[in-house]
């Protein structure tokens, strides 16, 4: 059976150390898989929020430059480009084009649009009435809302903003039919009528794949745990060769040499290299050498004494002076 007792002091030590050094890893790897994950969901949603901006400055751009220039023919021509959410989802296809976008999806979900490629699915709804009670309610509908979204390709990280009609502009295509312009109402018919200023039409939403956050989080851990496992290696074998130099090594030596004191050799040293704990062991076996040397030295003066003092000891009177 495995006893501790059977090891020697720097195989404790090493054993201790990898103990401590498993469990660092074990808690520090948890902690970090959950810190990096936030942090490379928080990556991601900055870009994501950025590509927003851009989008909203691309639909503010059509709104208030193309639009007006373009809306005469709108009553025999139909032109998509007048529309900011075409002209956004267009700019956003070229973003694409890059590889640090590939992977991001954009779109603006709506209740009720005019292309039903906006058309809002059953997760969608939620978040566009989940924006709406946050607006009937007053609170502040203004911040984005993030999550995980399961999907039959894979699980997709989004981030979403409401869509809500803040100028009057944007109900001349979507109020009503009298209102809009008559090639729309010939392409789309009532599809995308009935909004209302200031109320929330959908949600802006774009998504990235969940394995490419936890991608950028597995790269983060394997290099910092990489750097944790290298430092704690160094530990260890540093702490290993100064237990080796400067304990375990005198310990031996005074071992040998006790030992050698055992059977007599009482001129055998314990040096003493150190002012530490190791130094002052060896300064106690040393006084304790010399107690020794001290008492076998009376001892043999003991016995010597009791030598030259036993029977037959000393002169004797002779036969003829003891007639007298």
């Amino acid at each position: 059976m495995f006893k501790l007792t059977n090891l020697k002091l720097g195989q404790k030590f090493t054993i201790l150390l990898l103990v401590v050094f498993l469990g660092g890893i074990l808690a520090s790897g948890v902690a970090l898989s959950t810190i990096l994950n936030r942090t490379a969901q928080d990556q991601i949603t900055t870009k994501a929020l950025m590509l927003m901006e851009t989008m909203n400055s691309v639909r503010e751009y059509t709104s208030t430059q193309v639009k007006p220039e373009l809306i005469d023919r709108l009553d025999t021509e139909f032109l998509p480009e007048v529309i900011p959410a075409y002209s956004a989802r267009e700019v956003f296809e070229t973003f694409r084009d890059s590889d640090d976008y590939r992977e991001f999806f954009y779109k603006e979900a709506t209740l009720n649009p005019s292309n039903l490629r906006d058309k809002a699915d059953d997760f969608e709804k939620v978040i566009v009435e989940e924006f709406r009670k946050q607006e009937s309610l007053k609170a502040d509908s203004s911040k984005e809302k993030r999550g995980i979204r399961p999907t039959a390709a894979g699980d997709l990280f989004y981030i979403a903003r409401p869509i809500k009609i803040q100028k009057q502009s944007c109900l001349e295509c979507h109020s009503t039919r009298d209102v809009a312009p008559k090639s729309q109402i010939e392409r789309y018919g009532d599809a995308g009528l009935g909004w209302k200023l200031n109320e929330v039409v959908g949600a802006q939403i774009i998504s990235v794949p969940a394995s490419t956050t936890l991608k950028l989080a597995r790269q983060s851990l394997v290099l910092i745990l990489g750097i944790v496992v290298a430092v704690f290696a160094i530990a260890i074998f540093m702490v290993n060769l100064w237990l080796k130099r400067y304990v375990v090594k005198p310990i031996n030596r005074m071992a040998m040499i006790a030992e050698a004191v055992s059977t007599g050799d009482t001129e055998a040293e314990f040096g003493q290299f150190s002012k530490d704990e190791v130094g002052k062991l060896a300064q106690a076996f040393n006084r304790m050498r010399m107690s020794l040397k001290m008492a076998m030295q009376r001892l043999e003066r003991y016995r010597m004494g009791r030598r030259s003092s036993g029977p037959g000891a000393g002169s004797h009177s002779s036969p003829s002076q003891n007639s007298h």
